[in-house]
């Protein structure tokens, strides 16, 4: 059976049901980048760490990781959105690889493993995400469905 294809532009983003209120909208905007931000800081601090015991230096070092991560990642959610697409992909290139790139750092690494390995990290990132904004923003920003 032949079904008929839908017309260029029927459905758009703004015909989605959203089904989540402002406030949970507003709750996840902030729970997600402070969840993602402990992953984090437990991450570095466990690298740093190396399988030794626990000490209270180790986990200050990750409660301030942590800090460190959120308020980058809520500047970088913030200000991406007034970038154009260009920027706005390698504001997140940059942010992977400085992220990623700090945390390899803490192996004990050497400094040019780490920015290679993290520049790598970076690009599987960025190259992606340059895709998505061009092919899904106009040239101003605003999202084209």
């Amino acid at each position: 059976m032949a079904q008929a294809a839908p017309a260029a532009g029927a459905f758009s983003r703004t015909d989605l049901p959203d089904i989540l209120s402002a406030r949970t909208h507003r709750m996840v905007h902030w729970t997600v980048p402070v969840a993602l931000a402990l992953v984090y800081g437990y991450w570095v601090a466990a690298i740093r760490r190396d399988g030794g015991p626990i000490t209270g230096w180790n986990v200050l070092f990750g409660f301030v990781s942590a800090i460190v991560f959120a308020v980058l990642m809520l500047a970088v959610l913030q200000l991406t959105p007034s970038l154009p697409r260009e920027t706005h992909a390698v504001v997140w290139f940059a942010f992977t690889g400085i992220t990623f790139g700090f945390a390899y750092s803490q192996t004990g690494a050497t400094v040019l493993r780490s920015v290679i390995m993290s520049i790598g990290i970076a690009l599987l990132v960025g190259i992606p995400l340059f895709y998505w904004y061009y092919t899904h923003e106009d040239g101003e920003g605003h999202h084209v469905p």
